[in-house]
């Protein structure tokens, strides 16, 4: 191997501040995904509750940090720490108060009762942190290092540095500087 620059997981307090998506992009995006959720939830039947929750939950890892909706109106989900697409994991963290607002509407007999209530309350919940917020973040950010960003922006961008071994540069505590050597044994303790 040659001796090349060492990589490393980038602090969210380095480097430049990535572009906040425009709200009404994130509005539109969400109302596609919402769309798409309904659609499956009417299609499939009785299942169909727990595949909309599943979609819903996990969307914004479907294309490198985009949904369906988000790719359509150009936004994306980036893991701050990383500066990379949102994987299924930070899309689960981040969307799990909206999958509450499903998992309430599952209630015998408050079903449609719960499901409003907590629309409301989460949704507004939500909808108030990320309007306040200066980089558009809102709670299921914060609970996942996420940030959802202008993808026409974020593409074009140069991408820092990230190690192959994916895993390892999620945990931040763990992973605080690679070499060659330790590269290598990476490499070679996944094959």
């Amino acid at each position: 191997m040659t001796d090349g620059p060492e990589l490393r997981v980038v602090r969210e307090d380095e480097g430049p501040r990535l572009p906040k998506a425009a709200l009404w992009l994130r509005a539109g995006a969400r109302l596609v995904d919402v769309l798409i959720a309904w659609v499956l939830y009417k299609s499939t039947g009785p299942a169909g509750i727990v595949i909309a929750l599943l979609y819903t939950v996990f969307a914004d890892g479907f294309l490198q940090g985009q949904s369906p909706g988000k790719k359509l109106f150009g936004v994306k989900v980036v893991y701050l720490p990383t500066r990379s697409g949102a994987r299924h994991r930070d899309s689960m963290v981040r969307n799990a108060p909206f999958g509450l607002v499903l998992i309430l509407s599952m209630m015998p007999e408050l079903g449609l009762i719960a499901f409003i209530a907590g629309l409301v309350v989460i949704g507004g919940i939500e909808a108030a942190k990320c309007v306040r917020d200066p980089d558009g973040v809102r709670l299921g950010d914060l609970w996942a290092q996420t940030q959802v960003t202008d993808g026409k922006v974020t593409t074009g961008a140069q991408q820092r540095a990230v190690p192959r071994v994916e895993e390892e540069a999620r945990a931040p505590a763990r992973f605080t500087q690679l070499t060659p050597r330790t590269l290598e044994r990476d490499v070679e303790t996944n094959r």
